[in-house]
């Protein structure tokens, strides 16, 4: 929103309307736009490759093949993956003393408002494509779904009449995910990471989506960049989506989109955005 291109065809058109100055540098250019494009950098006029700025102005990163001109490498940097997971297990081993009251207090209530188990657990598709069980608090009344119905059963609609009224304020303020510090020191889970899906979900969107399995190359996390940007999905069109925005992770995974994500999910919790 509020960005208006406006497209040049000759080199020698003004750019003194323009914030600044997008081409697709993949292609050859031809010699006078070439010198005219250095022109504008000597000119203190930012140019950009078109493909970049898209994604610095919409978070996503468009996949159109799996390649290393698309990522630079595909794998994430090593360092950073062994950095993420010392700090995820000091902050969950730090938050599981604080909040250990806290959380046997909601256990408790969970089993006070409806009939059921505290927590929920699920098995999901984890880190290099590892099923994992996640644990969360029940938000959900306890059903017994048909044999047919496993798929339906793992979506989250919209106003969704299973979720209980305590579930529904667990949901908005994630508390209900806070049993995932006991996946986070498993190290199946990072605090910040592409939200995992549960097995019958992750399979049909394998099916369907290319490329779908390589978000597994890092932790799954609690929060995540599709979340504070999109929120809860499921449909197999928001899916497609949210792949690119998990991809944008995987490209800039580093500590300053970490950080981020962690501003944006306060904002989130206090607002209650994308919940469901």
């Amino acid at each position: 929103p509020h960005v208006q291109w406006r497209m040049r065809s000759s080199p020698e058109e003004s750019v003194d309307d323009l914030d600044a100055v997008a081409a697709d540098l993949r292609t050859d250019l031809p010699d006078d736009w070439d010198r005219k494009l250095a022109d504008y950098a000597l000119a203190q006029m930012p140019v950009y490759h078109v493909k970049h700025l898209q994604e610095s102005l919409t978070g996503q990163v468009q996949l159109e093949h799996l390649s290393e001109n698309t990522f630079g490498s595909l794998t994430p940097r090593r360092d950073y993956i062994v950095f993420k997971r010392v700090i995820d297990w000091l902050v969950a081993l730090s938050l599981a003393f604080l909040l250990l009251p806290a959380l046997l207090m909601v256990a408790l209530l969970v089993r006070l408002t409806s009939p059921g188990p505290s927590l929920f657990k699920q098995q999901r598709m984890g880190y290099l494509g590892k099923p994992f069980t996640i644990y969360k608090f029940r938000t959900m009344v306890q059903t017994e779904p048909s044999a047919t119905a496993h798929l339906e059963a793992a979506i989250t609609l919209d106003n969704d009449n299973r979720i209980t009224p305590l579930g529904s304020f667990l949901r908005k303020t994630r508390i209900d995910e806070l049993p995932q510090i006991i996946n986070v020191l498993r190290g199946e889970m990072s605090w910040i990471g592409p939200r995992p899906e549960a097995i019958v979900l992750s399979l049909w969107y394998e099916q369907e989506i290319p490329f779908y399995r390589y978000r597994h190359i890092v932790r799954p996390g609690i929060a995540g960049w599709a979340q504070v940007r999109q929120g809860h999905v499921a449909e197999l069109r928001d899916v497609h989506s949210k792949l690119h925005f998990d991809f944008y992770y995987i490209k800039h995974f580093s500590l300053w989109i970490d950080i981020l994500i962690v501003l944006r999910t306060i904002r989130t919790v206090i607002t209650g955005d994308g919940a469901k």
